[in-house]
């Protein structure tokens, strides 16, 4: 009977299986997780990107859980031990440790002490002894003394080593463990001798003792990071002979005649010792390093999330600075689209101290080309270069912002600055990116390795391959959640929308190039390698202004547009009448456009859609961020002291806040608020500016606590 996929990953998610089989029929298909969220809803019941997403992952799961199951199976049916018992048990598990259990008797082994001692003929000798039945197990292992087998305690020990073996391989006995790991291993960490001086990072882990269910995922991760360092021991512990004596009991009959049941014993306590107890914190140590980096990777992704949600800065004019003391500080200069109008390099800090030649560079620069704001950096220098400018007079106003900088330098030496700038200095390109961040996070944060844009924690000890997963999910989340411009967007951007990858998204830019604007959706058509299937995943996610079809700058599906034409007749208008009219769409009866292809969901997110044509889900936000001028240092911070910030980074424990000093303070998740957090994300977000209050300064060790716990807001 062929595997209900549908039924099974349904009753994982506790989604009706009906849901769960349309959207796998989707994906067959080759729809996207954005495409069909949006415009799939009567389809799939509306479920959103992140139960699709959970969906298509335990599907996944499902798939090579079966592919291990068949290869087992194989295995088994060729080495002639595939009984029906075992096919059922095979066929009918979902657990990957069950099909691991049920294939490890019979798995190739590498060299053992068992393997050995079954070369030497000892396994008839062990099966007497586990019989349990002989007075003289002694006078039986005589029998067997011969070749390497020299003795009759080399014979003991040989059939002991076989019988630890089935110990190990026992599903019970595994089960058995895996339980006592579940309900009370304890997780504990101590610092390597004469290491002490060398983990300053770990030292709350020198003498850390926790249950392992309540260790939190920073918690794993940090241990486990310094046991790779090799500053710290770390262990998962149980009672061990508590666990002993329970296999005993297990292994050892009740009918077992005295000289057996102490080799058994002691054979028992070997396998648990030797191979089972190892095999098993392995694997609990897999599952929770799993686990931690679940929670980590998902931490990281709102964190980036919140980063290329934040607000655009609209059509203005920024001068971008990536300020330097010794090298000075590089200037960029863009236009409202992002296009590079002019570079300079001042240097109005130590050791150059040009604060005049500097002032009047950038005010010419403001002057001649129209500067609104001015982006500075937030790495070395960035807090004396916005003391500098606030004391300069521009010629019409500006506002600062200070900007973070992260994953700024990575960009300026990729192939995808080399091939927007060529000629540029690698130097200017980072004050270019440091600008259109402000501009445009989302469109110039997608040029940059998530990893290296400044948020998250402990990337680099998660599984690379899930946090690459989730994070191209988040980017491609947000991507089409905006909306793109076809004729503005770059290559970049573009491989980012729905059923679009690297090579499509060079194609379409390639064709603007040639032909100039795309002047409507329908011309998407004719770009090289666009077919009917990718045209229909991206094109409502491409808009086009100024274009032929006034419906392409709307979110409206193209395959929706008779349906827009005939609402537009039933109210007596063209339909490009039809946006923003609000009092014609409110006189529509939606309920005459049903049919069995187009549902309500459906039918209400159009007419939404019509009435605020292609909203940019990016909320404003209109005042800069600027720290307190009179702390300059981590000295200028006393107990007590209130100053303010902006979030920087969100982690299992709490938030990272920028206060502007090269160390960032550190807002424990207990003094986020008076009330109970469980999530630092349930109280702050990543960009967000905050009052904070000083409550401890460690300048030795450059680290700052501080607390929103009654501390007002309103101000900000």
């Amino acid at each position: 009977m062929p595997l209900d996929f549908a039924q099974i990953v349904g009753n994982r998610l506790n989604i009706p299986r009906k849901q769960v089989a349309a959207v796998l029929r989707l994906f067959e298909d080759g729809a996207t997780i954005p495409f069909i969220a949006r415009y799939r809803k009567e389809a799939t019941g509306s479920l959103d990107e992140v139960t699709l997403q959970m969906i298509r992952s335990h599907a996944t799961a499902v798939e090579e859980l079966e592919k291990r199951k068949e290869f087992v199976a194989d295995a088994l049916s060729r080495a002639g031990v595939l009984t029906d018992e075992l096919a059922m048990r095979l066929a009918a598990t979902q657990d990957a440790n069950e099909v691991e259990d049920i294939y490890l008797p019979y798995k190739p082994k590498r060299r053992s002490r068992a393997a050995a001692a079954r070369e030497n003929g000892l396994e008839p000798l062990a099966k007497i002894i586990m019989a349990q039945n002989v007075d003289n197990p002694q006078a039986k292992a005589a029998k067997f003394v011969k070749g390497n087998v020299v003795d009759v305690e080399v014979a003991i020990a040989g059939a002991s080593d076989i019988i630890a073996e089935w110990v190990s391989e026992s599903e019970k006995a595994r089960n058995l463990l895996r339980s006592k790991f579940t309900r009370s291993a304890v997780m504990t960490a101590k610092v390597v001798k004469g290491k002490e001086t060398e983990g300053d990072n770990y030292r709350n882990y020198f003498d850390f003792s926790k249950p392992l269910r309540m260790v939190s995922s920073h918690n794993y991760l940090a241990a486990r990071r310094g046991e790779e360092e090799g500053i710290l021991k770390v262990a998962i512990a149980i009672d061990d002979d508590e666990m002993t004596e329970r296999l005993c009991r297990m292994f050892i009959k009740m009918s077992a005649t005295p000289a057996c049941a102490e080799i058994v014993k002691g054979a028992v306590r070997d396998g648990y010792r030797r191979l089972l107890r190892p095999s098993i914190e392995s694997e609990v140590a897999q599952g929770a390093k799993e686990k931690a980096d679940s929670a980590a990777i998902s931490i990281f992704a709102d964190n980036v999330e919140q980063l290329l949600m934040a607000p655009p800065l609209g059509r203005k004019r920024v001068m971008g600075i990536d300020p330097g003391f010794k090298n000075g500080c590089k200037v960029a200069c863009i236009d409202e689209q992002g296009a590079l109008l002019a570079t300079e390099v001042v240097y109005p800090c130590a050791p150059v101290n040009d604060m005049y030649g500097a002032a009047d560079i950038l005010c010419n620069l403001v002057g001649r080309l129209g500067i609104d704001v001015i982006a500075v950096g937030d790495g070395t220098a960035s807090r004396e270069t916005m003391s500098f400018l606030r004391d300069v007079t521009f010629p019409r106003p500006v506002s600062l912002s200070l900007v973070s900088e992260s994953g700024a330098s990575i960009y300026s030496a990729s192939e995808t600055a080399r091939r927007e700038f060529p000629d540029l200095d690698i130097t200017l390109r980072g004050a270019v990116s440091i600008a259109r961040r402000l501009l445009d996070p989302l469109s110039e944060l997608v040029k940059i390795d998530p990893k290296s844009i400044g948020v998250g924690q402990y990337q680099h000890d998660v599984d690379q391959t899930a946090l690459r997963a989730a994070l191209d999910f988040t980017v491609e989340h947000c991507v089409n959640a905006v909306g793109v411009d076809v004729n503005t967007a770059s290559v970049e951007l573009l491989s980012k929308v729905s059923g679009i990858g690297p090579a499509l998204a060079g194609h379409i830019v390639n064709t603007r190039t040639s032909n100039g604007r795309f002047q409507s959706r329908a011309e998407l058509l004719d770009v090289p390698r666009m077919g009917k299937k990718a045209f229909e995943q991206c094109a409502a996610f491409l808009r086009i202004s100024g274009g032929s079809n006034p419906l392409d700058t709307t979110g409206v599906h193209p395959e929706r547009y008779q349906l827009v034409e005939r609402m537009a007749k039933d109210c007596g208008v063209e339909p490009k009448e039809l946006i923003r009219n609000k009092a014609k769409l409110d006189t529509l009866d939606l309920e005459r456009y049903l049919d069995r292809y187009t549902g309500m969901p459906t039918l209400t997110d159009i007419v939404a859609e019509l009435q605020r044509p292609a909203r940019d889900p990016r909320v404003k936000d209109e005042t800069p961020k600027i720290f307190d001028p009179d702390v300059a240092a981590i000295a200028d911070l006393h107990i007590g002291r209130e100053i303010t910030g902006k979030v920087s980074n969100l982690t299992a424990f709490g938030a990272f806040v920028d206060i502007g000093l090269k160390v960032n303070g550190l807002v424990h998740i207990s003094q986020l608020s008076d009330k109970f957090v469980s999530n630092p994300s349930q109280i702050v977000a990543v960009g967000q500016k905050v009052r904070v209050k000083v409550i401890d300064v460690d300048a030795p060790r450059g680290r700052v606590a501080l607390t929103m716990r009654g501390v007002s807001q309103h101000d900000l």
